[in-house]
């Protein structure tokens, strides 16, 4: 299978991809014996995810950096749904560190990979740029961006190999593989100028996480999908350090006049990781309560 999706005289090659089965509605939305990762998968969103994710069949892989309920997760998880879960300890901003972690998921799952959820972030703390370290600058982007970009690579050798040969790490056929669906969390910050607090560094690496997953479902539609979420203000614990009367004003550019729950974004990310978009790539879907709406 020829990778490059562009031929000779720089046209797209008609018939790039093949639409899959869709014997059902209900049955598109179904991750049955499917395996996937979900980084930053001990709280917040990433948590919410890999429980939707896993009430849709999937076996969930839970990626953690320093959150060490992580693994209690994972096993509340694998009780409630029925389906295999462990949690792994990975530094997303060691590119080695997230190939081992990826390869080691992929053997001990099943010997295959459907979703990656990367999900995994931090926020800029530090007010002005002008005024903030340098080495929280690095940080922020080394996590948001760096670490997105180093998962994709990981999981999209695999995709590229299950596509080509139609079978799983171990040689047996995947009957129920369509394409890789990759997901990063970006953020309605990759869109919006945030204000009062001041945050561009994260601002910066938000969007660039989203034209990543633009360039990537072009690079990638033989064989993956590549899609984002922006989410706006959600209550988590990622934004436990910003003063109430700064959360107020937040609620006061909001049409919907509050924050939103980590739950409420499962269908999207489930969306987007199952059949039911196997139409849907190089999309950003914005979650957010109407904030970018006026």
């Amino acid at each position: 299978m020829s990778n490059n999706p562009v031929n000779e005289v720089g046209h797209f090659v008609h018939q790039n991809t093949t639409a899959p089965p869709h014997p059902s509605l209900l049955g598109m939305f179904s991750l049955k014996g499917k395996t996937a990762i979900v980084t930053g998968a001990g709280a917040g969103i990433g948590l919410a995810v890999a429980h939707g994710l896993a009430e849709a069949g999937a076996n969930v892989a839970f990626w953690y950096s320093s959150n060490s309920k992580a693994p209690e997760r994972a096993a509340e998880v694998a009780q409630k749904y029925g389906v295999q879960t462990k949690a792994y300890q990975c530094d997303i901003t060691n590119a080695e560190a997230v190939q081992k972690t990826v390869d080691q998921t992929v053997r001990e799952f099943n010997g295959r990979l459907d979703v990656f959820i990367a999900n995994a972030g931090v926020p800029w703390t530090e007010g002005p740029m002008v005024d903030g370290p340098l080495s929280h600058y690095t940080k922020v982007v080394g996590i948001d961006l760096d670490g997105t970009f180093y998962c994709a690579k990981a999981a999209a050798a695999h995709w590229k190999r299950q596509k080509e040969q139609g079978t799983d790490l171990n040689g047996k056929p995947l009957t129920n593989f369509t394409y890789g669906s990759f997901v990063a969390t970006a953020s309605m910050s990759g869109h919006i100028v945030n204000f009062p607090q001041m945050q561009a560094a994260y601002n910066a690496a938000k969007s660039g996480v989203i034209h990543l997953c633009k360039s990537l479902a072009v690079e990638w539609v033989k064989y993956a999908r590549a899609n984002s979420v922006s989410p706006g203000y959600i209550a988590t614990e990622i934004s436990n350090f910003v003063p109430e009367s700064v959360k107020n004003i937040w609620r006061d550019k909001i049409p919907m006049g509050r924050e939103g729950q980590p739950e409420e974004l499962k269908g999207a990310y489930l969306y987007l990781a199952s059949d039911a978009s196997t139409y849907t790539t190089g999309a950003d879907l914005v979650v957010d309560g109407g904030y970018c709406a006026p």
